[in-house]
């Protein structure tokens, strides 16, 4: 081999697609995906034509530095992850003699997160989605269930939700954050607006749109939908009502590719403009709009493809 095809062959998106189809082998097509887009996206760019014996340390971490910038930490993580697999396939294959990756441990932020099991699995997702549909327990509580997944609100302000602060003509619901005592809008997709308009009949004359079978002036119990999800087999370690939030986060940018603000902003936390000044909660309101409805037709897309019924 010459020279210049042998240094060719060693670049860093060479080997790098070199260790993702073995890996492939191994792992869910959707998964393998998503990897894939994210080192063409991320890491190839930067560093794909470059031998993978001649990249540092420290331009590995530039390059993660970029994604971590613009609020996808969680994301970086998962890359380096990614890169030190193929730098440690890379060793094994003989292109290198060591892992620069190894430097780069505790060199990112750590990743806070609300410790509630989610699945971003999107085959495991869509399976879920359609046991919802089919969820043999009462209709509110089955409501509940299908509604949680496409608005990926705090499970407590989805049980207490009114049918005064709903807007069906506007396709909006505006509330209160009860965690940060803010005001917050969810645009309503059409698959969320025809699960609500299924349910005005049965609740809507009384305060909740979630009302409690034993007592109508309250809304379901705090437990209801997690306790719906361990009827249906579906333990709290695998998920629950709160972690469809980091389910959406997570899948929204990985996959549908929406900007990190902007998913922040659907999520009711705390965004700041370049100047330091808090957003408010009409800020990218027609954008959000958008990525609701987007979000709604996707998960229809998992339940179709991946879906049990």
């Amino acid at each position: 081999m010459k020279q210049s095809a042998m240094r060719q062959a060693e670049t860093v998106e060479a080997i790098g697609r070199e260790w993702l189809l073995k890996k492939s082998n191994t792992i869910a097509p959707s998964h393998s995906r998503t990897i894939e887009q994210r080192l063409q996206n991320d890491i190839f760019p930067h560093l794909g034509d470059c031998p993978i014996s001649e990249v540092t340390a420290q331009e590995l971490l530039k390059t993660l530095r970029i994604v971590e910038g613009r609020g996808a930490l969680e994301t970086a993580h998962r890359e380096l992850n990614y890169l030190s697999q193929i730098w440690r396939y890379a060793v094994a294959t003989g292109r290198v003699t060591h892992d620069v990756t190894y430097s780069l441990r505790g060199a990112l932020p750590p990743v806070k997160h609300e410790h509630f099991a989610a699945v971003t699995d999107p085959p495991e997702l869509g399976k879920y989605l359609s046991m919802f549909d089919a969820y043999p327990g009462g209709v509110i509580v089955r409501a509940g269930l299908r509604i949680t997944p496409h608005v990926f609100v705090r499970p407590g302000e989805l049980r207490t939700a009114r049918w005064v602060d709903i807007d069906l003509e506007n396709s909006e619901w505006r509330y209160t954050v009860t965690k940060t005592d803010s005001q917050h809008i969810v645009p309503l997709s059409r698959q969320v607006k025809e699960l609500f308009q299924e349910l005005l009949p049965i609740t809507g004359r009384f305060e909740y749109v979630f009302t409690s079978f034993r007592n109508k002036n309250q809304p379901i119990s705090n437990m209801a939908l997690n306790a719906a999800l361990k009827n249906m087999g579906i333990s709290s370690d695998i998920m629950t009502a709160h972690g469809f939030r980091a389910t959406a986060r997570t899948l929204l940018d990985e996959v549908l590719g929406f900007r990190i603000d902007l998913i922040e902003h659907q999520l009711a936390h705390n965004v700041k403009d370049p100047l330091g000044r808090a957003y408010n909660r009409t800020q990218f309101l027609k954008e959000r709009h958008i990525l609701m409805q987007k979000w709604s037709d996707y998960l229809d897309e998992l339940k179709v493809k991946y879906g049990q019924f």
